[in-house]
């Protein structure tokens, strides 16, 4: 059975974990995410975002986090899905309960960004109802897609 829960500290391993181990196959870690990994507490929670953690019998095997931008914008950031549950729905799961929490937290916007190696997330989060845009400055050099899904 698959939950999905409000980030708790205990979960702060999976969530560094999870994303850690997708970036570092396609790409390399950035300063950026280590900040963010490290410190999802001051990075994303107390800023008023929000993290999403999947659980499959209880163990944490998806996460996607809400990072504030402005008010009524939330990036949508880290999603990641443990490869052991891929192919299993948990990216849809977690992505409409990703908006779902943004809608609650007052979102109007969500933005993310993406890279166009990732085939799969791209096809995810067009499924979702994303659209391509452009114009923000990212803070990592993997990323050359950027997204919104007006709200």
């Amino acid at each position: 059975m698959i939950r999905i829960v409000n980030y708790q500290p205990s979960h702060a391993t999976a969530f560094k974990e999870l994303n850690a181990a997708w970036i570092n196959e396609y790409f390399e870690l950035e300063e950026s995410d280590r900040k963010m990994l490290d410190d999802p507490q001051g990075y994303i929670l107390d800023k008023g975002g929000a993290i999403l953690i999947a659980l499959m019998n209880e163990k944490p095997i998806g996460t996607c986090a809400l990072i504030k931008m402005e008010e009524e914008v939330y990036e949508l950031a880290k999603m990641a899905v443990s490869p052991e549950a891929q192919g299993q729905k948990i990216g849809w799961k977690i992505g409409v309960a990703t908006i779902e929490k943004a809608k609650e937290l007052g979102a109007n916007r969500i933005y993310l960004e993406t890279n166009s190696v990732l085939k799969p997330a791209i096809n995810l989060y067009k499924k979702l109802g994303f659209k391509d845009t452009e114009g923000y400055c990212s803070p990592y050099a993997r990323c050359n897609v950027q997204m919104e899904l007006i709200l």
